[in-house]
Formats: C-alpha cells, sequence, structure tokens
C-alpha cells in the first residue's frame, strides 16, 4: 500500500481492493494482498517507502510486516495443531528368541 500515487492515472491495487486486505488478521487475506501487489506498477517503490517509514504491520510492497520486521509468512493465532507434523511410529521393541539350547543352560 502506498500513500501518495506517483500518477493520479495509475489504478494501484491498495486503491481499487478491499484496503482491509493489506491490514487483515488472517494470513489467507494477507497473502491474497499479496497476489494483488505483485503486479502493481510501484511495488519497488512501496516496499521501499515502508521500509524508509518503518512501517510496524500490513503488506506493503508484496511483502508482509509484523512488528517492523519484514516476514515470509504469518503464522494464523492460536497454537499450532498437534496432527500437524506427521506421527513416526515408534521404532518395534527387540525380539529375542531363546532356542532349545538356552533353556537347558538357564535350567
Amino acid at each position: 500500500m502506498i500513500d501518495t500515487a506517483p500518477d493520479a492515472g495509475l489504478e494501484l491495487p491498495c486503491r481499487t481492493n478491499n484496503p482491509d486486505l493489506w491490514f487483515a488478521d488472517a494470513p489467507a487475506e494477507l497473502e491474497e494482498a499479496k497476489r494483488f501487489c505483485a503486479t502493481c506498477p510501484v511495488i519497488a517503490e512501496c516496499l521501499a517507502g515502508a521500509l524508509a517509514r518503518h512501517e510496524p504491520w500490513g503488506v506493503w510492497g508484496g511483502e508482509i510486516f509484523e512488528r517492523g520486521a519484514v516476514i515470509a509468512r504469518k503464522r494464523p493465532r492460536g497454537r499450532p495443531r498437534k496432527d500437524a507434523a506427521p506421527v513416526v511410529p515408534a521404532a518395534p521393541a527387540a525380539t529375542v528368541v531363546r532356542g532349545a539350547n538356552d533353556q537347558e543352560a538357564a535350567a
């Protein structure tokens, strides 16, 4: 999202789409804003301006800002699901096979 359009004739995605997308809490909406930014003619200027202004949050120049830092993806709120990681079965316990001679030696 850019504060001032360099040319009033330009149709910028952040001006023609729902501006709330650029400041959404939902990761899917932020990704949608990033997709809109991908075709923006002033994407580089927007990102440079956001970095210079130390923007605290939102999508600027096709990047997500959170707490003033650029992040690749925003995680959803809350704890990660327990079943998110694949469960690896435990290795089977070693099986001891005793032969007839082992039983005689123990007796």
